[in-house]
C-alpha cells in the first residue's frame, strides 16, 4: 500500500524586508499561514497538530572567553571557538517544545536553545563544552538576540496559525530564515521556509557599505574624523 499523502504548509511573514535606520527601535514580525490537508478536510479521530516556528539570522564564528580572578585581577582563562553560531534565534510554538517532540528530534531540527548545533572548533571535554555553550546562549539571550516563546503560536480550527515575534533594535543585518514545522505525535509532518532580509538604510547603509567595500579608506576617515573632533573639542575648551 502507498503512503498516505501528508499535509502541506503554506506559510508567510508580514515583512519580507526590514530596513534599519537611525530611528529603528525594533519590529514586530507576524508569522502566519495555513495547513492544507489531503482532500481539503481536517482529519477526524487523529491527534491535534502543533506548530513550531524558528527564525534564524545568518551564522557567524564566535570566540567565547572565560574570565578568572587571579590575585584580585580578572584575566582571560579558557576559551572556546564556535564556527557557526546563529546571530539571531527565536522560537515560537503552540506548546512548550519539549512536550511536542523528543530530544533526538529537537537536536535534528535545532528546536530550542538547548538543541542548537554550534559546531565547536576544538575537542574540549564534554562538560567544558556544555559550560561554554550555556554561557554563549545566556549572553545572546540577555542581549535579546535569543528567545523562546512557548504558547506564542495560535491555531484556529486546526487549519490557520499565527504567531508574533519581536525583532530587537540590536538585530544584525543579513538574510534571515523563518522555518515552520507541522508536528503530530512527535513526528514532523511538513516544513516550509520563508526568507527575510534585514538591512540598513539611509546614512547607516552608506556607512556600512563604505566599511565593507573600502575598508582602508573607511579606517583612515574614521581616524581623521576622531582627531579632528578631539582637536575641535580642545580648541573650544581653551576658549571657554
Amino acid at each position: 500500500m502507498g503512503q498516505a499523502p501528508k499535509p502541506v504548509l503554506v506559510p508567510d511573514v508580514s515583512q519580507r524586508d526590514i530596513e534599519i535606520a537611525y530611528s529603528f527601535t525594533g519590529a514586530e514580525l507576524l508569522l502566519f499561514g495555513a495547513i492544507l490537508y489531503p482532500g481539503g478536510r481536517l482529519p477526524k479521530g487523529e491527534a491535534p497538530t502543533d506548530i513550531v516556528v524558528v527564525v534564524k539570522g545568518p551564522t557567524q564564528p564566535v570566540l567565547v572567553r572565560e574570565k578568572e580572578k587571579v590575585a584580585g585581577i580578572w584575566v582571560n582563562a579558557q576559551h572556546q571557538r564556535y564556527s557557526s553560531v546563529p546571530s539571531f534565534y527565536a522560537l515560537a510554538s503552540s506548546r512548550p517544545v519539549d512536550r511536542i517532540v523528543d530530544e533526538r528530534t529537537r537536536a535534528i531540527y535545532e528546536l530550542g536553545l538547548d538543541s542548537l548545533q554550534l559546531s565547536p572548533g576544538s575537542n574540549a571535554v564534554t562538560a567544558v563544552e556544555h559550560r561554554f555553550q550555556r554561557g554563549l546562549v545566556d549572553l545572546k539571550r540577555r542581549a535579546g538576540l535569543y528567545l523562546e516563546a512557548p504558547h506564542a503560536v495560535g491555531i484556529t480550527d486546526g487549519v490557520l496559525y499565527r504567531a508574533r515575534l519581536t525583532i530587537p533594535a540590536r538585530v544584525p543585518v543579513g538574510r534571515f530564515t523563518a522555518e515552520t514545522f507541522l508536528i503530530r505525535d512527535g513526528r514532523v509532518l511538513a516544513a516550509a521556509v520563508r526568507d527575510i532580509d534585514i538591512r540598513k538604510s539611509g546614512f547607516e547603509r552608506f556607512v556600512a557599505r563604505a566599511a565593507e567595500r573600502h575598508g582602508i579608506y573607511y579606517g583612515l576617515a574614521a581616524v581623521v574624523l576622531s582627531v579632528a573632533l578631539g582637536w575641535g573639542a580642545g580648541w573650544i575648551a581653551r576658549r571657554i
